[in-house]
């Protein structure tokens, strides 16, 4: 070390073989004065180069690691901590949405379950179940009360983890996402149960972020608020299966004709499998996709332990479900005419009913079978593609009521609601109102051409008989016989019987109703017979017996066990008579039943549009008309055809097992003979005439007390003065014949002199 000049040290200046070590000196400010500390060790220039060799290898190593097993690892480091700092503010923004939608809600305190819309279920007189009516369409049922499959069936499909869950499932909602990106399109939900269920008691359809984050904290509390049993119950009962059935009960009764408490298995998992798309899986609108879906549902039973592979292949070999296309049988046209009427006697319907109604639904099959046959063997080959029936005892309780061929065709019904004309059956109410104004049914009149006015009444065959009596009359149907007894009784007082005895509608008191040409319904009609039957009280019609809430509190019951007196039982007795004559020698023979006394009338409308045939027996009344909804023409069917066939095919089975009995007033009983003339067919004066008060049909002529008959009702066992006053007489001379007066007797009757 040598010393410079002005005593500076100087330092030796060392160069590394790399050119990168830089010299080491000490200047000036270096340097320590006087004594001071010790001046530091300058470092070796050999040791410095070694130093930085060893950084440079190591750097070199550390390198190597970072692009192969390092750089991995401190990508995983870096995606975690990201995926963390992403996690923590994806739960605040979450937190706020939750927090902003939330309190746009009501508050929870005020939150309870809509009470479900009313149910009105209506039963047939046993007991039976008709129908549901409202808008769920069927009751509602417990859990422990329906089929166990169905609610299996449902989780296994919808939401496996129900019983485990907190209201959300994380993994199905997860797995619901991963599926839907590996699929490209929305396949499967993440909705549990709970959430359909509170989406579908309290949110709109809508799929909207609020509308989701809503149906989440509504999941929320029904999990706290109910147990899971009651959870799905509710969703149940409530949720939609398509063709307008909300809940199991009317799902079961729509598409199997059955409760839920007795669906099969199979039945269960077709139902489970509507959940997803009710209206395109609807059986009634794609048989093949429902069955196909229900084959998915019984797979994801089985990988739930819920069924065996044995009951899987029993279930697989069930014939598939064929629904029609809306609610089916003839028993729906009763529900409809109840609700119809349940307003007019409760008001509106608040909360669930039960209604007894007067129907009973053997006879309601048999009716249905009945027209269905007719009109599948001889309607198309007559032209005639609808029909009606109603069957009414004699209290005018309504025991059958078909309103057409088939009811998920067309749910217009044709027995109370369309108003036709009733042609001929509607003369027992003229030959009724001229027995009270003193005709008896052994009275003469003259079957000849008649003008009333400028109308010319002709008979059906358009021939004439010459003397007749009203009994032959009535039993052949004679148009111009008709058009001169409402010419004697007047036809305001015609009108005045037929409402007197039950029907409603209006009619036109001219000439030409004694041809039935002012509309009515069929179960006005066929009502407006029963008087005949019973003995002259009115039936007024009716099918609901009771209205009850569902707890038994009972809100209507009908008052008709006490009805008026609107015929004289004589003139029931004639009346019957003479209607029996229809069935035995007249245009009814069709309608004779084997070992009943019945009676009846045929009715036939101008060119053959409305065919129709109302009897009775003892026991039943019942109205069957035939005809097209279009008013088209059939092929010459007459009432004492098609009508007439199918009426004694219901009444057979009706009857059977049944001890026959007469009829009111036609055992024991003589008959009355006319001791008047003949009254001459000819130009009559087309004015009525009024000869009563409408409330009060006219007393029996003196003379004519009646005696106990074998059956214990009064009937006429005296002779009839001829021709009592009460109308005027139609002018003689005028017809085929003179207008003589003569004396008929039974000789002269059963020998034609």
């Amino acid at each position: 070390m040598a010393s410079g000049k002005s005593g500076q040290r100087i330092e030796p200046s060392f160069g590394g073989n790399d050119g990168d070590g830089g010299d080491l000196r000490v200047d000036a400010s270096d340097r320590v004065a006087g004594g001071g500390s010790k001046p530091r060790r300058a470092k070796s220039p050999e040791r410095g180069a070694k130093r930085e060799k060893r950084g440079r290898r190591a750097g070199g190593r550390g390198s190597g690691r970072s692009g192969s097993g390092g750089g991995f690892f401190g990508l995983v480091r870096r995606l975690a901590y990201w995926c963390v700092v992403l996690g923590i503010w994806g739960a605040i923004g979450v937190g706020g949405l939750v927090l902003y939608y939330g309190a746009r809600m009501p508050s929870a305190t005020s939150w309870s379950i809509p009470e479900r819309p009313p149910n009105v279920k209506i039963l047939a007189a046993n007991g039976d179940i008709i129908a549901n009516r409202g808008a769920t369409g069927g009751e509602a049922v417990a859990l422990e009360d329906m089929s166990p499959y169905i609610p299996q069936a449902v989780i296994a499909i919808e939401d496996r983890r129900f019983y485990s869950h907190f209201g959300v499932d994380p993994l199905g909602l997860a797995r619901a996402m991963l599926t839907n990106v590996m699929s490209g399109r929305m396949v499967q939900g993440g909705s549990t149960l709970t959430q359909q269920l509170a989406k579908n008691l309290f949110l709109s359809p809508e799929r909207t972020l609020e509308r989701k984050v809503q149906e989440v904290l509504l999941a929320f509390w029904l999990e706290q608020k109910y147990t899971k049993d009651q959870i799905l119950a509710m969703y149940l009962n409530r949720v939609f299966f398509g063709s307008n059935a909300y809940g199991v009960e009317a799902a079961s009764r729509r598409y199997f004709n059955k409760s839920a408490r007795d669906v099969n298995l199979g039945e269960a998992a077709l139902l489970a499998g509507l959940l997803k798309a009710p209206s395109r899986l609807s059986p009634a609108r794609d048989p093949e996709a429902a069955e196909e879906r229900a084959q998915l549902v019984l797979g994801a039973m089985r990988e739930e332990g819920f069924i065996s592979d044995s009951e899987i292949k029993t279930a697989m070999s069930q014939a598939p479900t064929r629904a029609k296309s809306f609610w089916s049988g003839a028993e729906h046209y009763v529900a409809d005419m109840v609700m119809d009427q349940v307003p007019g006697m409760i008001g509106e319907v608040t909360q669930d009913l039960v209604i007894d109604t007067t129907i009973d639904l053997t006879l309601e099959k048999k009716a249905e079978e009945v027209l269905a046959e007719r009109l599948e063997t001889e309607g198309g080959k007559l032209n005639a593609s609808q029909a009606a029936l109603v069957s009414i005892d004699g209290t005018g309780a309504i025991r059958a009521l078909v309103g057409g061929r088939d009811y998920a065709e067309s749910q217009f019904d044709r027995a109370s609601k369309a108003k036709r004309q009733p042609g001929s059956a509607f003369k027992p109410f003229v030959y009724a109102a001229a027995l009270e104004i003193g005709r008896t049914p052994m009275s003469v009149r003259n079957d000849a051409p008649v003008r009333i006015g400028n109308w010319t009444p002709e008979n059906y065959d358009q021939k004439y008989r010459g003397e007749v009596t009203l009994a032959d009359a009535l039993a052949n149907s004679l148009n111009t016989i008709a058009a001169q007894l409402v010419m004697e009784v007047g036809p305001q007082n015609v009108v005045k019987l037929a409402h007197r005895l039950g029907i409603d509608s209006d009619m036109q008191a001219n000439a030409s109703i004694a041809l039935g040409t002012s509309e009515v319904t069929l179960v006005e009609l066929t009502s407006s017979y029963a008087p005949f039957m019973n003995g002259g009280f009115k039936a007024t019609p009716h099918v609901i017996r009771r209205i009850s809430t569902a707890d038994g509190t009972v809100l209507y019951e009908n008052t008709y066990d006490n009805p008026p007196r609107v015929l004289d039982p004589a003139i029931v007795s004639e009346m019957n008579r003479m209607m029996v004559r229809v069935l035995t020698d007249g245009t009814g023979k069709n309608a004779r039943l084997p070992g009943w006394e019945a009676a009846g009338k045929t009715g036939t409308t101008q060119s053959f549009r409305d065919a129709l045939f109302v009897g009775y027996t003892s026991n039943l009344a019942t109205g069957i008309w035939f005809g097209n909804d279009d008013g088209k023409f059939m092929k010459k069917v007459t009432g004492g055809g098609l009508p007439a066939r199918a009426w004694h095919d219901f009444m057979v089975a009706a009857h059977e097992g049944l001890s026959p009995s007469p009829l009111f007033g036609t055992t024991g009983v003589q008959p009355v003979f006319d001791e008047g003339g003949i009254a001459a067919a000819g130009e009559m004066p087309a004015d009525g005439f009024d000869a009563g008060s409408p409330d009060v049909f006219p007393e029996r002529p003196a003379g004519m007390d009646g005696v106990e008959s074998m059956d214990g009702m009064a009937a006429v066992d005296q002779v009839r003065p001829a021709e009592q006053a009460g109308g005027p007489i139609p002018p003689a001379g005028v017809g085929e014949t003179t207008g003589g007066t003569r004396r008929t007797t039974l000789f002269d009757l059963l020998t034609g002199g």
